[in-house]
Protein backbone atom coordinates (compact mmCIF):
# COMPACT_ATOMS: atom_id res chain seq x y z
CA UNK A 1 0.00 0.00 0.00
CA UNK A 2 1.35 3.39 -0.99
CA UNK A 3 1.86 6.06 1.67
CA UNK A 4 -0.14 9.27 1.25
CA UNK A 5 1.88 12.14 -0.22
CA UNK A 6 3.49 14.62 2.15
CA UNK A 7 3.11 18.25 1.23
CA UNK A 8 4.68 21.43 2.59
CA UNK A 9 2.78 24.71 3.01
CA UNK A 10 4.20 28.03 4.13
CA UNK A 11 2.91 31.30 5.47
CA UNK A 12 4.78 34.61 5.67
CA UNK A 13 4.27 37.36 8.22
CA UNK A 14 6.24 40.48 8.95
CA UNK A 15 7.26 42.28 12.10
CA UNK A 16 9.61 45.09 13.05
CA UNK A 17 11.85 44.86 16.07
CA UNK A 18 14.97 46.40 17.53
CA UNK A 19 17.90 44.66 19.17
CA UNK A 20 21.50 44.99 20.18
CA UNK A 21 23.92 42.10 19.82
CA UNK A 22 25.81 42.12 23.07
CA UNK A 23 27.28 39.47 25.32
CA UNK A 24 27.47 40.79 28.91
CA UNK A 25 30.42 38.52 29.65
CA UNK A 26 32.53 40.30 27.00
CA UNK A 27 34.21 43.68 27.26
CA UNK A 28 32.86 46.54 25.14
CA UNK A 29 35.82 46.08 22.77
CA UNK A 30 35.23 42.31 22.47
CA UNK A 31 31.55 42.97 21.76
CA UNK A 32 32.49 45.44 19.01
CA UNK A 33 34.94 42.94 17.52
CA UNK A 34 32.45 40.07 17.73
CA UNK A 35 29.26 41.82 16.60
CA UNK A 36 30.57 44.83 14.64
CA UNK A 37 27.98 47.53 13.96
CA UNK A 38 25.29 45.18 15.30
CA UNK A 39 26.68 45.83 18.79
CA UNK A 40 24.86 49.18 18.54
CA UNK A 41 21.08 49.41 18.98
CA UNK A 42 19.36 48.96 15.60
CA UNK A 43 16.24 47.47 14.08
CA UNK A 44 15.05 45.16 11.33
CA UNK A 45 11.95 44.66 9.25
CA UNK A 46 11.82 40.90 9.72
CA UNK A 47 10.06 38.50 7.38
CA UNK A 48 9.07 35.22 9.01
CA UNK A 49 8.19 32.22 6.88
CA UNK A 50 6.87 29.14 8.65
CA UNK A 51 6.55 25.84 6.79
CA UNK A 52 4.31 23.01 7.95
CA UNK A 53 4.31 19.47 6.56
CA UNK A 54 1.65 16.84 6.48
CA UNK A 55 -0.75 14.78 4.45
CA UNK A 56 -3.86 16.13 2.77
CA UNK A 57 -6.97 14.73 4.45
CA UNK A 58 -9.77 14.08 1.92
CA UNK A 59 -12.25 15.81 4.23
CA UNK A 60 -10.56 19.25 3.98
CA UNK A 61 -8.09 19.00 1.09
CA UNK A 62 -5.60 21.02 3.17
CA UNK A 63 -2.49 20.15 5.16
CA UNK A 64 -3.55 22.99 7.46
CA UNK A 65 -5.89 25.89 6.84
CA UNK A 66 -3.51 28.78 6.07
CA UNK A 67 -5.91 31.13 7.84
CA UNK A 68 -5.36 29.10 11.02
CA UNK A 69 -1.57 29.21 10.52
CA UNK A 70 -1.78 32.99 10.05
CA UNK A 71 -3.74 33.32 13.30
CA UNK A 72 -1.19 31.20 15.17
CA UNK A 73 1.68 33.33 13.86
CA UNK A 74 -0.10 36.60 14.65
CA UNK A 75 -1.04 35.52 18.18
CA UNK A 76 2.13 33.70 19.20
CA UNK A 77 4.85 35.62 17.36
CA UNK A 78 3.88 38.95 15.82
CA UNK A 79 1.95 40.20 18.85
CA UNK A 80 4.93 39.30 21.04
CA UNK A 81 7.77 40.69 18.89
CA UNK A 82 6.38 43.47 16.69
CA UNK A 83 7.68 46.93 17.58
CA UNK A 84 9.58 45.61 20.58
CA UNK A 85 13.17 45.76 21.77
CA UNK A 86 14.14 42.08 21.72
CA UNK A 87 16.74 42.64 24.44
CA UNK A 88 14.40 44.35 26.91
CA UNK A 89 10.74 43.80 26.06
CA UNK A 90 10.44 40.10 25.26
CA UNK A 91 10.47 37.89 28.34
CA UNK A 92 11.08 34.63 26.44
CA UNK A 93 14.31 36.10 25.05
CA UNK A 94 15.63 37.27 28.44
CA UNK A 95 19.26 36.30 28.85
CA UNK A 96 19.60 35.34 25.17
CA UNK A 97 21.64 37.24 22.60
CA UNK A 98 18.85 38.04 20.10
CA UNK A 99 20.62 36.94 16.93
CA UNK A 100 18.45 35.77 14.04
CA UNK A 101 19.45 32.22 14.98
CA UNK A 102 18.26 32.52 18.57
CA UNK A 103 15.07 34.31 17.57
CA UNK A 104 14.28 31.56 15.02
CA UNK A 105 14.73 28.89 17.71
CA UNK A 106 12.40 30.77 20.05
CA UNK A 107 9.81 31.18 17.29
CA UNK A 108 9.86 27.40 16.77
CA UNK A 109 9.25 26.92 20.49
CA UNK A 110 6.31 29.33 20.36
CA UNK A 111 4.64 27.94 17.21
CA UNK A 112 5.18 24.19 17.40
CA UNK A 113 2.86 23.47 20.38
CA UNK A 114 -0.05 25.24 18.64
CA UNK A 115 -0.06 23.03 15.55
CA UNK A 116 -2.53 20.18 15.55
CA UNK A 117 -2.64 17.48 12.90
CA UNK A 118 0.43 18.77 11.09
CA UNK A 119 4.13 19.06 11.79
CA UNK A 120 6.28 22.17 11.92
CA UNK A 121 8.99 21.67 9.31
CA UNK A 122 10.92 24.93 9.08
CA UNK A 123 11.16 28.41 10.53
CA UNK A 124 12.83 30.82 8.12
CA UNK A 125 13.63 34.27 9.48
CA UNK A 126 14.88 37.01 7.17
CA UNK A 127 16.60 39.87 8.93
CA UNK A 128 17.20 41.67 5.65
CA UNK A 129 17.19 40.91 1.94
CA UNK A 130 20.67 39.45 2.34
CA UNK A 131 20.57 37.68 5.72
CA UNK A 132 18.35 34.79 6.71
CA UNK A 133 18.35 31.76 8.94
CA UNK A 134 16.57 28.42 8.52
CA UNK A 135 15.76 26.33 11.57
CA UNK A 136 14.42 22.79 11.22
CA UNK A 137 13.81 22.16 14.89
CA UNK A 138 15.84 20.44 17.59
CA UNK A 139 16.33 17.27 15.50
CA UNK A 140 17.62 19.17 12.47
CA UNK A 141 16.42 18.80 8.90
CA UNK A 142 14.98 15.37 8.21
CA UNK A 143 16.35 13.58 5.17
CA UNK A 144 13.52 13.40 2.61
CA UNK A 145 14.68 9.88 1.69
CA UNK A 146 14.39 8.75 5.32
CA UNK A 147 18.15 8.33 5.82
CA UNK A 148 20.18 9.58 8.75
CA UNK A 149 23.26 11.77 8.12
Amino acid sequence: MESPPILYISRRVRFCAAHTLHNPSLSPEENRRTFGVCSNPHGHNYVLEVTVRGTVPPRTGMVLDLKVLKEILEERVVSLLDHRDLNRDVECLAGVIPTAENVAIKIWDLVEPALEGSQLYRVRLLESDENLVDYYGPAGRPDPRGRED
